[in-house]
């Protein structure tokens, strides 16, 4: 596509950008070397940018100008390489958004303790650059946030600068859909949707993404549909878990295997998508995004019921499933105060090495509170620190197995010996179905 058959009304300054998009002559700067962040920051230097990476943390910063990769879904080599040519660098030294022509924020968007949004990594970083915006630069919000936030927020603090959004500098926001440990789609190929706050802004961001990545970019009308549509996705899975959970619970009641429920439904070629029940949500998206959501709704008077019941539902899982475990205990004559637990996977999902807002970090609380001693194995995290707290995981072995009262599997990692599990442990309590088709000697229950 050439620059020709983009329609550009009245914009010298955007007709620059965009050739400069092409002729790979701009320099692209992001802000947040996260799991947003730095793949991001990889493609578009390996599409032939340069590009310079931003973040606070001194140790990303060093990591990264010595080609060390620190996030699952970046090949090393990659990095390496990419390093190695002077295609990347990075610094924490933010006054170097003077060079970029154009800047992504991937920055996170917790909830403070109200359960409210937390936007203020996202208006720092917004501050920073209206420090030093020119005209001809563009700015795209990634970090995922509610409707509004980009034309309410980032619009006004970067027009604090003097210039006018959609004449002298663009704006639009694309919502990151990072997917960790998925095989078959990452950011290179995952389709991108592109808002801008005026037809301007969005095809020169479009033209950006299309420069770097092989998906397709999807312009839609607007910043905040841009935003509602990243909600609507995590919503989206957020109540279809919850009705998994609750199905999970309900079947539990009943007697009935409610995996091999799912297995039965999903033969239907149609109508039907298949959920999995688990211990709680984690990650930065699907527990929090809903959230977003619910908090904006409020200044339209409304209430959305069915989002917060599927996140009450979600929440309650981790208890849930250290009631189940105090019960099984007790039908095997067992107290769960001081029993040892042995727990598989800290992870929040399966073959990474993620634990944000993981669901076990309650489950191990909640097993201590009720007086039992746990240990964990993780071969994707041999130690982390939460809450202040340090952790660190012990191996995977029979003898471990063997001394335990109760084997937890949380997390279905493929790295796991499951035939060794089958075999060793005294009882299990299976959240994921991993033993599904395996062997198992002993006491074996399903969530």
């Amino acid at each position: 596509m050439s620059i020709l058959e983009i329609s550009i009304s009245n914009s010298p300054l955007a007709e620059k950008l965009i050739n400069k998009f092409y002729t790979k002559s701009a320099v692209i700067g992001v802000i947040g070397l996260g799991y947003v962040g730095l793949p991001l920051a990889v493609e578009k230097a390996k599409a032939g940018f340069t590009v310079i990476g931003f973040d606070v943390q001194a140790s990303k910063v060093d990591m990264v100008n010595q080609g060390i990769n620190y996030i699952g879904d970046v090949i090393d080599e990659d990095l390496q390489t990419i390093v190695t040519a002077g295609n990347l660098r990075a610094t924490s030294d933010f006054s170097f958004i003077n060079e970029v022509d154009a800047v992504t924020i991937c920055v996170p968007t917790p909830l403070d303790i109200y359960q409210q949004p937390d936007t203020s990594y996202v208006e720092d970083s917004a501050r920073t650059i209206s420090r030093y915006l020119r005209p001809g630069m563009l700015v795209v919000l990634e970090s995922t946030t509610y409707p509004g936030t980009t034309e309410e927020l980032v619009k006004s603090i970067l027009e604090q600068s003097g210039l006018t959004c959609g004449i002298d500098f663009f704006l639009a926001y694309s919502p990151e859909r990072v997917d960790p440990g998925n095989k078959q789609f990452n950011t290179k190929n995952t389709p991108k949707i592109v808002g801008g706050v005026s037809p301007n802004c969005t095809k020169v961001a479009a033209t950006m993404y299309r420069t770097v990545l092989d998906g397709d970019v999807h312009e839609v009308g607007s910043p905040a549909v841009a935003e509602m549509e990243k909600i609507l996705e995590n919503t989206f899975r957020n109540i279809n878990i919850a009705l998994a959970n609750e199905m999970a619970i309900l079947c539990n009641r009943m007697g009935i295997n409610v995996w091999e429920v799912i297995d039965a439904a999903k033969t239907k070629p149609y109508g039907f998508m298949a959920f999995y029940p688990g211990p709680g949500l984690g990650g930065h998206c699907i527990p929090i995004d809903p959230f977003y959501l619910t908090w904006k709704a409020r200044e339209y008077n409304y209430h959305t019921r069915l989002i917060e019941l599927a996140g009450e539902i979600n929440n309650s899982m981790p208890e849930f499933v250290v009631e189940r475990a105090s019960q099984i205990l007790n039908e095997e004559r067992k107290s769960l105060n001081g029993s040892q637990v042995y727990i598989l996977g800290l992870a929040y999902k399966k073959d990474i090495d993620d634990h944000r807002e993981s669901p076990v970090f309650r489950i191990i609380h909640e097993l201590e509170k009720r007086g039992a001693s746990v240990i964990f194995s993780d071969p994707h995290i041999p130690s982390c620190r939460h809450d202040g707290r340090m952790y660190e995981a012990a191996a995977l072995t029979a003898e471990h197995l063997e001394q335990s009262d109760l084997v937890l599997i949380a997390t279905d990692h493929t790295l796991f010996d499951f035939e060794l599990v089958g075999q060793k442990a005294n009882i299990i309590f299976d959240t994921r179905n991993a033993m599904k088709g395996k062997h198992v000697a002993n006491k074996y229950y399903r969530l």
